[in-house]
């Protein structure tokens, strides 16, 4: 499941110009036959790093290789998306770095979180090379 994601999951122009980095916990219900029904967004570092978690979820549909009395369960899937780093590190990508993080748009639950019967799945580390 962990090798889906790095597959599927593309990392968007946009997070590779602002240098983006962080963590996304995720909860999705999915049904006996794999599919998903809901996608809750439980934290994210920055919004920017959603949307393609979102889209390799969805391309997720009947692709999961869960036991059959598990499928039935919710699930949380954390996702942790850094890039990697150059062999010359500059002031501009620490410059850059570092405005992404003063100006980055958190998702943040501000209510208590049920989470009734959840499979907690093995987290998705995530990286990509700035060029």
């Amino acid at each position: 499941m962990t090798q889906f994601f790095k597959d599927s999951l593309t990392i968007s122009p946009d997070i590779i110009q602002k240098k983006a980095t962080g963590t996304a916990v995720f909860k999705f219900t999915a049904n006996e036959k794999g599919t998903i029904s809901k996608i809750i967004i439980y934290y994210a570092d920055d919004a920017l790093l959603a949307a393609p978690i979102i889209e390799a979820l969805k391309k997720s549909n009947h692709k999961w290789i869960i036991p059959d009395h598990e499928k039935t369960h919710d699930f949380i899937i954390p996702f942790i998306i850094s890039f990697n780093r150059p062999a010359v590190e500059d002031g501009k990508l620490r410059k850059t770095v570092y405005e992404n993080y003063v100006t980055r748009s958190p998702i943040i639950s501000t209510d208590q979180v049920p989470l009734d019967e959840a499979t907690l799945l093995p987290g998705v580390v995530l990286s990509y090379d700035l060029n």
